[in-house]
């Protein structure tokens, strides 16, 4: 014999129940069959609806029942040959009827009792039960219909009753000894206590109802047909790369179970495992799929067999000296619970005895408070107890699978994935069986903890790192054509996928959690909403993506403002922004501190060089132990491309506007020219080689008029014209003398200075065309022969290649 139930939306609908009817069908050739069926989906709240709106003195639950009504009658006459309806549609209009008797009385009466309540919500199982049974009769398979209250006693313990198992299995054997029918129906999630009242078995007591019987009637195999294609890795919900789980434990099933998994109703297994009847979990809607099989053991040999949460969770923690050395405390507070009905979902103790940590359903939170400070109230009001604290918005995430106890390392491995996406845990458990690892983790970080958890034990063919750009113009629009390029590369050798998932610039932002089409980026934030900084960067806040990264591929101040409060929430910052790094020296340690603090990289190698690893280079120095005594560098690549192409026979002021239209300078050029760049970049490097530096300290000897400062940049390029004779007699001076100009960046022993210089041929600067930058690192370990990096320091290609390069360096992280 098969027992095969069928969930809420496998009955949702006539064309549903059709695949019902064929499956059953198909089965029945090989087997007789138990059939077990929920509501049609949505009906039992709607009936709960009913009756709360009943009891509330509504009238509106009238035009509820209605739509009960038609939904019902609709689907007879969908399903059933119209010669044959009129019994199934008296049939369903009397229950109809009935169920409107009901919520009449409870409207009369303004109250509904949990015995009413379970009276009210069985008819939607015997709706459902009464029409797939009159579907098989009129197709000409047969069936016989029987009331599961007739089979299934329990105690009077209405809306989650106890089952008498006693009597059950005794009335379910004798039952099915006693009838030859091929197909029997029966409704779930109802039974009856000893005066023959309803009761029901809980939310979804018809796995509960379909695991008895199987038990009860030895049969060979429970199946469970639901929406879905098995037991899954996590919910699909929250994570899009979620596996079936082809086989798993009774023990594994069970925890899973517990911990959230909605696929099957946590009682329902512990009726077959003493049976060693095997479960399927299959879908009504894909019925060929493989499926996941319950069994007293699982073929798989991963390491975690699925990953689980609980929402809704309260942690309620006692605490106080005098618990110390003194036995009774523990048996106490469960025992205060345990009279209050309370259930414990969750315990961890100290071991030094000054606390104890219970998690229970945050509903029962203000009652447990009261019954514990009642319990415990000599010993608060002699401070030797502190009164309960109780702390909510809380979930449990829990790593589930038997061979977890086989493997060192598991837990490890947990905390420090989620350690690196700064999802902080409140508190931790683990059975002794080492089946299950529990963390507490704040409800808004659930989600993403089991992303995070997914990823690192189930995805190790890819990772995912989730980007949002700010910035589309020359650099940020070569940074998403690289991106898109490299895709398939950084999938098949770096195992990473980059999702694109906002994009923002001075006009239109979008975000896209699945992700934005490079190949029509443009187009699609041209149709974004207008650009709102604070709110793209709540929205990222919010969104809580696991391995997140803000790239911030602007030259704008108030861009760089909102680092910290990325940080600070475990988001990577990388920068081609200068701003930050070379603010005030108070907010760059603090952006350094909260980087560290919130595993968080703050990364900003183009700041200095474009895409050259000087910044890196600079680093690994420091990190080896090495000191830097000096640095002289040509650090503008704009400036270096000017004077190189400066030779007094075409403007200053034209060989400037070549530089800006082929994106060497920044948005405004003054930045360039005056020496300002140049003071962020020597200023950057000099803490990042420990020195405690500010702006004002770097001496700056600049070149340009006073005339040239003033005004727009257009302003600037009418200026720089007047005083083509100035720029002329710079580059005549520095020719007689057979130098080239160059303006140069020095650091020696805390003291830093930038300035045009005259750069004789023997000199290690002079032999720099171009746009190409330099930096000489003079150190314990390079004195004589300094550590030279040299190479293309501007240009939007170049510096989008090094954003991208910190990109992977935080997605590795």
């Amino acid at each position: 014999m098969l027992v095969l139930k069928f969930g809420g939306t496998s009955m949702g609908s006539a064309e549903a129940i059709k695949q019902v009817v064929e499956i059953v069908k198909e089965k029945s050739k090989e087997s007789s069959i138990l059939l077990v069926v929920s509501a049609m989906s949505g009906t039992t709240d709607l009936l709960l609806n009913c009756g709360t709106k009943a009891a509330n003195d509504d009238e509106s639950y009238k035009e509820i029942l209605k739509q009960i009504e038609t939904r019902h009658l609709e689907t007879v006459k969908a399903l059933i040959p119209v010669q044959q309806q009129s019994s199934v549609l008296s049939m369903v209009k009397k229950l109809c009827n009935e169920i409107e008797d009901i919520c009449n009385g409870i409207y009369l009466l303004n109250e509904s009792s949990l015995r009413t309540k379970d009276k009210l919500v069985s008819y939607g199982e015997l709706l459902s039960s009464t029409i797939i049974n009159a579907a098989f009769n009129s197709n000409g398979t047969g069936s016989v219909w029987k009331d599961a209250r007739e089979l299934i006693r329990t105690n009077s313990n209405y809306s989650n009753a106890v089952v008498d198992f006693a009597i059950t299995n005794q009335q379910i054997k004798e039952f099915v000894n006693s009838t030859s029918q091929k197909i029997i129906v029966l409704p779930g999630f109802i039974a009856s206590d000893a005066d023959n009242i309803t009761t029901t078995l809980g939310r979804g007591g018809s796995d509960y109802t379909a695991a008895i019987l199987a038990a009860a009637a030895d049969a060979s195999a429970l199946e469970i047909w639901t929406d879905v294609s098995g037991m899954m890795t996590a919910d699909p919900r929250w994570v899009p790369n979620a596996k079936i789980i082809p086989s798993i434990s009774y023990q594994e099933a069970m925890e899973l179970s517990h911990f959230g998994a909605k696929v099957i109703y946590p009682p329902t297994i512990q009726p077959v495992l003493s049976k060693n009847i095997p479960v399927w979990v299959k879908n009504t809607f894909a019925a060929k799929d493989h499926g996941t099989v319950i069994e007293n053991k699982s073929d798989s040999t991963n390491i975690i067999t699925g990953i689980s949460s609980i929402n809704s969770l309260a942690l309620l923690s006692l605490e106080g000296s005098g618990m110390i050395g003194i036995p009774g405390f523990s048996s106490r507070l469960f025992a205060a619970l345990a009279n209050a009905q309370i259930n414990v979902i969750l315990i961890t103790q100290g071991s030094s005895e000054h606390s104890i940590c219970v998690g229970v359903d945050v509903a029962s939170a203000a009652r447990a408070k009261e019954v514990v400070d009642k319990t415990f109230e000599y010993e608060i009001a002699t401070d030797k107890v502190d009164p309960l604290q109780i702390e909510e918005k809380l979930s449990i995430v829990a790593l589930v699978g038997d061979q977890m106890r086989h493997h060192t390392g598991i837990s490890g491995r947990m905390f420090s994935a989620l350690g690196r996406n700064g999802i902080n845990i409140r508190a931790i458990a683990q059975g002794s069986t080492e089946r299950n690892i529990s963390a507490v983790v704040a409800t808004d970080d659930v989600r993403k903890a089991v992303n995070v958890l997914h990823e690192e034990f189930f995805e190790t063919i890819q990772k995912q790192v989730n980007l949002f750009i700010v910035g589309t113009g020359n650099v940020g629009k070569r940074l998403l054509a690289q991106l898109k390029q490299q895709q398939g590369f950084l999938e098949q050798h770096l195992r990473l996928h980059v999702n694109i998932v906002g994009l923002s610039n001075s006009r239109k932002m979008l975000i896209n959690e699945n992700g934005i089409d490079l190949n029509k980026w443009d187009e699609l934030l041209q149709s974004g909403e207008a650009s709102n900084l604070d709110q793209f960067v709540q929205s990222i806040i919010k969104r809580n993506l696991r391995n997140s990264v803000f790239v911030d591929v602007t030259a704008n101040a108030i861009i760089a403002d909102v680092y910290a409060s990325l940080l600070e929430k475990s988001i990577a910052v990388v920068a081609c922004n200068k701003v930050a790094a070379s603010s005030k020296l108070s907010n760059y340690k603090k952006l350094k501190h909260l980087s560290t603090e919130f595993n968080a990289p703050f990364l900003f190698e183009t700041n200095v060089g474009a895409g050259l690893p000087i910044i890196g280079s600079l680093n690994d120095l420091m990190r080896s132990g090495d000191r830097v005594h000096r640095m002289e560098a040509v650090l503008s690549g704009t400036l270096n491309f000017v004077f190189n192409h400066y030779d007094g026979s075409r403007p200053f002021a034209e060989v400037v506007k070549q530089a800006q239209d082929e994106g060497y300078t920044e948005p405004d050029p003054r930045l360039d020219l005056s020496g300002t760049d140049v003071m962020r970049k020597i200023l950057i490097l000099a803490r990042e080689a420990g020195v405690q530096m500010e702006m004002e300290e770097i001496t700056c000897n600049g070149f340009l008029p006073e005339s040239c400062v003033k005004g727009s940049v257009a302003d600037f390029y009418e200026a720089m014209k007047k005083e083509e004779a100035h720029f002329k007699a710079i580059y005549d001076k520095a020719n007689a003398e057979n130098c080239k100009l160059k303006f140069v960046a020095s650091f020696n022993d805390g003291k830093a200075s930038v300035g045009l210089q005259h750069i004789p041929p023997q000199h290690d600067l002079y032999h720099l065309y171009g746009k190409d930058n330099v930096v000489l690192f003079y150190t314990d370990r390079y004195k004589e022969q300094p550590m030279v990096v040299k190479g293309a320091g501007a240009g939007a290609e170049v510096t989008a290649s090094g954003v991208f390069a910190d990109i992977l360096r935080a997605a590795q992280k």
